[in-house]
């Protein structure tokens, strides 16, 4: 019965605030339950890490470029010695142009939130004001048992 009234105050607080910051019991197993609630309420859910995110920017709503392991192996001519550059599409944006027609938004869920700085999180923050179909939930800490604050509250604290 809890998850039922959680689960709708929980939807409402992030349509109403655009990005949460969530701190969930170390053990795990209860953010399962809370995408699962978004995805009745007509939400798609997309889970990343922030170990290894990089530019939030580039990453979640600009094309940008990357470099595959070499593997020790060099290019000889022109490139650059460490290998060529590929163009990857957003993330955010590719999966907005690709949900189906009755979604509500997309929901970026985002573990180990405690690895960004204030500049990503002001990033976070501000990308729902950017794109209203978008909507954050960063992980930001632990405790005893679940809970959530707007993501702007979590930088307060700090």
């Amino acid at each position: 019965m809890g998850l039922i009234i959680f689960g709708n105050s929980f939807v409402r607080d992030l349509e109403k605030s655009g990005a949460l910051g969530l701190y969930v019991p170390l053990e795990g197993g209860f953010e399962g339950r809370y995408q699962r609630r978004l995805r009745t309420k007509g939400y798609v859910t997309l889970n990343l890490t922030a170990k290894g995110l990089g530019d939030l920017g580039a990453y979640l709503t600009g094309i940008h470029g990357v470099r595959p392991a070499h593997l020790g192996k060099k290019t000889i001519g022109q490139d650059a010695a460490v290998g060529p550059v590929y163009y990857v599409p957003p993330i955010a944006t590719y999966q907005l142009e690709t949900l189906p027609p009755k979604t509500k938004g997309l929901v970026l869920w985002i573990i180990e939130g405690y690895v960004l700085n204030r500049e990503e999180k002001d990033y976070l923050i501000n990308l729902p004001k950017l794109e209203p179909r978008i909507k954050v939930v960063l992980e930001v800490g632990g405790d005893r048992y679940l809970r959530w604050e707007p993501l702007a509250n979590t930088l307060k604290v700090a």
